[in-house]
């Protein structure tokens, strides 16, 4: 199953970056979870940028059909997987995490 979330990521990125322009956002595909049926997929997407999560995540929802036919047209397999977006926040969770560090350690007295 690795190998199949693997390429399932691999062109749903490629497809979304061509399909749909976010003004001032990176979106990236972080993670996909095919379900062993191959019926229906998880995907993780992380927003970077001005653009609101829900705004990306409704663009996203609005081309699934889209994304989905695509796919089969790129991907071989016995089911092309139905797409079920969930929007990422752990890279932003983990800069925020680096920041409070950065701030932690200016104010440390032994540092000064």
């Amino acid at each position: 199953m690795l190998r199949v979330n693997e390429v399932v990521k691999r062109e749903l990125s490629g497809i979304i970056a061509r399909e749909i322009s976010f003004e001032g956002a990176l979106v990236s595909v972080n993670h996909v979870e095919v379900s062993s049926d191959l019926k229906s997929a998880q995907v993780f997407v992380s927003v970077l940028g001005s653009e609101s999560g829900e705004t990306v995540m409704k663009k996203l929802e609005e081309h699934r059909p889209a994304f989905q036919s695509d796919l089969a047209r790129r991907v071989t397999m016995k089911f092309t997987p139905h797409l079920v977006f969930h929007l990422d926040e752990s890279i932003a969770r983990g800069s925020r995490i680096v920041e409070i560090l950065q701030q932690i350690d200016s104010d440390d007295p032994k540092n000064a």
